[in-house]
């Protein structure tokens, strides 16, 4: 399996989705490796200087988590909490020389939490924005769902050209920024909606669209699955504008404690200069969402 550096700037019980995913993780890295190259995303500049601060006296962090969002964070076989999140978090410990735990809670629960100083930090999926930013300190983003077309595998159809897609069928669901994304830059596209992102996946499958749009996420554990049968495969670039699609996803922290958020800044710069952040990507991510 060949791997290429990218720099850019609730299932039905928690057990069988954990051992759901480990067979798709295990089935997809197999997948992966006899496919195309693994595309792990970079969102930090190499020419950037981070420096460390102090963190004299830091007792023992405990992180927030949710069990129930793979592969970003799951209960693992053992019902520990682990993905890419997860550990993530613990490597970035691990680089500072802290000391750190793991809870996981609700979802909707955690930022409440956090605030209320049931602990320390937050490793989930919640969305950067500037209305997080006002009540909490939070990491440069460590990932970012893109968007991204999948279509059969097809050398014709395999690169996207938005001013030669005149004719071309685009699955989206409906009512979503992935709909208002395609209206905006693909105009001369026929865009079919779809209830759901499963329902546009089968059509594509079966060839009643040429192409799927979705989160990227989303669609690259599609893609590794048994479901889609080998049949298809990412065209064209990852989409990332911030506009349709956020600006990720990062470590969170009460705003009392920033000197903290600046040292998992750093933490994260180091994991990924020192190749750590791409070892934890490929076992989260064996079909990257880039």
């Amino acid at each position: 399996m060949s791997v290429r550096i990218l720099i850019i700037a609730s299932l039905p019980t928690r057990l069988f989705a954990s051992l759901c995913l480990s067979a798709l993780l295990a089935a997809a890295t197999i997948d992966a490796a006899r496919a195309e190259p693994v595309q792990i995303p970079g969102f930090w500049d190499p020419n950037t200087v981070i420096e460390r601060p102090e963190l004299a006296g830091q007792g023992t962090i405990l992180f927030l988590t949710d069990d129930s969002f793979p592969p970003l964070h799951f209960a693992g076989l053992d019902r520990i909490p682990t993905g890419f999140s997860v550990e993530l978090a613990r490597a970035a410990c691990e680089r500072l020389q802290l000391s750190c735990t793991i809870q996981s809670r609700r979802f909707d629960t955690l930022l409440d939490a956090l605030h209320n100083q049931q602990g320390d930090a937050i490793a989930a999926a919640i969305p950067i924005s500037p209305e997080l930013r006002q009540k909490f300190s939070v990491t440069a983003p460590y990932f970012r769902n893109p968007g991204r077309f999948i279509t059969r595998r097809n050398p014709s159809t395999s690169e996207i050209d938005a001013l030669k897609m005149e004719g071309k069928t685009i699955g989206v669901v409906n009512r979503t920024v992935h709909m208002e994304f395609i209206k905006t830059f693909f105009p001369k596209a026929t865009r079919v909606s779809f209830p759901d992102l499963s329902a546009a996946e089968t059509a594509l499958k079966d060839g009643k669209v040429d192409y799927v749009f979705a989160d990227g996420l989303n669609l690259s554990l599609w893609i590794g699955g048994a479901a889609s049968q080998d049949c298809c495969s990412f065209a064209g670039g990852p989409y990332l504008d911030s506009r349709f699609f956020g600006e990720g996803i990062g470590f969170v922290f009460r705003p009392t404690d920033d000197t903290l958020r600046r040292a998992f800044d750093y933490a994260l710069y180091q994991l990924w200069k020192e190749g750590k952040y791409a070892e934890l990507y490929l076992r989260f991510f064996p079909v990257s969402p880039y």
